[in-house]
C-alpha cells in the first residue's frame, strides 16, 4: 500500500485534511506558514491562502467560507473571503492546533503552548453564535478529534499522552474520558485522526512514520508504512470518500524526506464518513 503523491509541496507543518462535498475540494493548512491549502483531485486545481497568523486547522461552514482555529482564537472566512472573529482569546504563548465539527455542527477547537508545557493546551466546544465550553481535565497537544458513525462516541488524542482517549458523547457534550488505544513509546506520538464508516479509527503517527487503523473495539487491525516520519493527520476524501489522504511536515527534521510536507493519498484503501460543516 504505497501512496501516491496528490499535492507535493515542502509544507513546514501541514495538518488538517477535511473533505468539503460542496466544493468537491480537500482543505488542509499549513500551520507554520500561515497557509490554507485546497485540491481539487478531479481537476489538479489548488489554491493557497495567507491567514495573517499560525492557523491550526480550517474547515467548511454550512453557508459557505471556513472556520478556522487560528494563534489567537476562532475566526470565519465569508464565501467571499471575507474575515472576522468568532471567538477571540489570545494568549501568550499558545496557539490553535487541530480541530474538528461535531454531528452537531459544533466545533471542537484544540491548543497548545509553543513550548508543548505539560497542560498548557485546552479543547473548547464552540458554538455556531461563539458561545464556548470548555472541556475539564489536562490537556497539552490537542490534537485529533472523531466521532463513531452512531455519534455515541468520540475519540480524542492528546498527543504527548501515547494515547487515543474515547469519550460518550450525547450529542452535544462528551463524558467519561477513558483509553481506546495506547501507542508505544518506539512508535511515535498520535497525532491527528478519522473515523471511517465501519467504525475503524485511522491515526497518523508523529515521528512513527505510519498510519494505523484500530477498530470499533480497540484492537489494532492495519499498519501502513509511510515515506515520510512525520504523518500528521488523515482524512477520507473524494466523490466516494474512498481515499484517504495524509499531510505530513518537516519541521524540526535535519535530512527531510523528499516527500515531507507533501500531501498523500491512499486510494480506495477504505471508506469515511460525510463530515458535518460548521453551523456558523
Amino acid at each position: 500500500m504505497n501512496p501516491d503523491v496528490a499535492v507535493r509541496e515542502e509544507a513546514e507543518l501541514g495538518e488538517g485534511p477535511t473533505w468539503d462535498p460542496a466544493s468537491g475540494r480537500l482543505v488542509w493548512v499549513d500551520i507554520l506558514a500561515s497557509r490554507i491549502h485546497t485540491y481539487e483531485p478531479g481537476s489538479g486545481r489548488r489554491t493557497v491562502m495567507a491567514t495573517g497568523q499560525h492557523v491550526g486547522a480550517a474547515k467548511p461552514r454550512a453557508g459557505g467560507g471556513l472556520v478556522v482555529n487560528l494563534r489567537d482564537g476562532v475566526g470565519l472566512y465569508g464565501p467571499d473571503g471575507a474575515f472576522s472573529w468568532l471567538l477571540r482569546d489570545p494568549v501568550p504563548g499558545r496557539r490553535g492546533n487541530d480541530a474538528a465539527v461535531a454531528p452537531d455542527g459544533a466545533l471542537w477547537a484544540g491548543t497548545m503552548r509553543y513550548d508543548e508545557a505539560t497542560g498548557g493546551g485546552t479543547l473548547t466546544r464552540i458554538t455556531g453564535d461563539g458561545a464556548a465550553t470548555a472541556v475539564p481535565g489536562p490537556v497539552t497537544v490537542s490534537n485529533g478529534t472523531g466521532w463513531s458513525p452512531d455519534g455515541r462516541l468520540m475519540y480524542y488524542v492528546d498527543s504527548p499522552t501515547r494515547r487515543i482517549d474515547v469519550l460518550d458523547f450525547d450529542g452535544h457534550l462528551a463524558h467519561d474520558r477513558r483509553p481506546f488505544a495506547l501507542i508505544g513509546d518506539e512508535d511515535g506520538f498520535p497525532d491527528g485522526l478519522t473515523v471511517d464508516a465501519e467504525g475503524g479509527v485511522w491515526v497518523a503517527l508523529w515521528d512513527g512514520g505510519a498510519l494505523r487503523r484500530y477498530g470499533p473495539d480497540g484492537t489494532l487491525d492495519l499498519v501502513v508504512e509511510l515515506p515520510v516520519p512525520r504523518p500528521t493527520a488523515c482524512a477520507f476524501g473524494g466523490p466516494d470518500l474512498t481515499d484517504l489522504y495524509v499531510t505530513s511536515a518537516r519541521t524540526g527534521l535535519r535530512r527531510p524526506h523528499p516527500l515531507c510536507g507533501a500531501l498523500l493519498v491512499l486510494p480506495g484503501i477504505g471508506r469515511g464518513m460525510a463530515g458535518t460543516a460548521f453551523a456558523g
